[in-house]
């Protein structure tokens, strides 16, 4: 299971998540910390390096400048995620948090008859 991730971590995770291609760290920074006061290369390069050593990013150094793309899916980092929530609150157990999904309306019937098909066909993998 992988470990969690910061907020900030987090954040250049989602820009590689949303993006149909491969991204610079500059492209990162100027996304990330349009309005900051001083240039922020060396905490994005210090993120990058984190995220890397996590295996949770890909770097192309085959150009002068380095691209980064996704290693991990967003689905598979919120289900390690999930998992890890669950082993530490429920002991492993998901009913507790579907419990609380249905109850508290965050999950649609729609994504209930999705599940169900999926269990009962085997296969989950088109979310």
């Amino acid at each position: 299971m992988k470990e969690s991730l910061t907020r900030a971590e987090l954040a250049v995770m989602n820009l590689l998540w949303d993006s149909s291609e491969r991204i610079t760290a500059k492209a990162i920074r100027e996304t990330l910390y349009a309005d900051a006061d001083r240039p922020q290369h060396g905490t994005v390069q210090r993120l990058l390096a984190s995220l890397e050593e996590k295996d949770m990013l890909a770097r192309d150094r085959r150009a002068g400048t380095h691209f980064f793309e996704a290693a991990v899916s967003r689905q598979q980092y919120a289900g390690w995620q999930v998992e890890s929530l669950a082993d530490g609150l429920t002991g492993g157990s998901f009913v507790p948090l579907v419990t609380h999904l249905i109850e508290n309306d965050k999950i649609t019937v729609e994504e209930i008859d999705h599940i169900i098909n999926g269990l009962q066909e085997g296969n989950l993998r088109d979310t």
